[in-house]
């Protein structure tokens, strides 16, 4: 019996060794997108940390989620951050919520279509959030009233958030399988059998992400370069 408990520690301990190192995978990955491909769109910042965050919470669930979510947005925070708490606080907000709602719906139905579903749910509510959190820090940080950020909401802050949700959901699809196949190989990361599989609606989704990412990018490169200053 007392053999038994041990081996049971051993293997947890075992496991959440494993289960710390893919987090700590898949918050450097994350961290990296923001050295590599980062755009400011007006006070807004438009990157790709939330494709692995998202990761993190398909391949051990919501929680794991919102953990690397916050782990990236302390770091930001000390290191590439020129928003100090403000943005701090919406990049785990976005993150956040992001990752948690895709991570939850996939977790009670593991295949393309649980996948498909928590990532379209992701996008409405990040959007909702960070409009809701726009609406109550942005005139703190920006220094003006209510008003002028309810003003932003059908110009910039819901296109922008539809297009960076739709950008990061369609990127996750697309990634998702050979990322954690790679991490499986290296026995980093246990074997799963509800892992996505490369069937015919596999194969459907990936077409329609690759062509999402296109789409939302020209729109975003085109409508909001016309409407508001990127970079600036």
């Amino acid at each position: 019996m007392e053999n038994t408990i041990k081996t049971k520690t051993k293997t947890a301990k075992k496991f959440d060794t494993k289960k710390l190192t893919v987090l700590a995978m898949f918050t450097a990955l994350g961290y990296i997108c923001l050295f590599v491909c980062r755009f400011k769109v007006q006070f807004l910042s438009l990157e790709f940390k939330d494709i692995f965050i998202t990761m993190a919470a398909f391949a051990y669930g919501p929680v794991a989620g919102v953990f690397v979510a916050l782990t990236e947005a302390l770091l930001e925070l000390f290191t590439l951050s020129d928003t100090g708490l403000y943005g701090f606080v919406m990049n785990f907000a976005g993150s956040a919520s992001f990752a948690f709602t895709a991570g939850i719906i996939y977790k009670y139905k593991k295949n393309i279509l649980g996948a498909v579903l928590g990532l379209v749910s992701a996008i409405v509510v990040m959007t909702s959030i960070m409009i809701v959190m726009n609406i109550l820090v942005t005139p703190y940080y920006m220094k003006c009233d209510t008003a002028a950020v309810y003003q932003l909401i059908p110009t910039l802050l819901l296109p922008f958030n539809l297009i960076k949700g739709l950008i990061n959901s369609a990127l996750t699809l697309l990634l998702y399988k050979p990322v954690t196949q790679a991490m499986r190989a290296i026995k980093i990361l246990p074997s799963s059998s509800h892992s996505l599989k490369f069937d015919r609606n596999t194969i459907i989704v990936t077409v329609m992400a690759l062509i999402m990412v296109i789409t939302s990018v020209v729109v975003l490169f085109n409508y909001l370069n016309a409407n508001w200053s990127i970079g600036k």
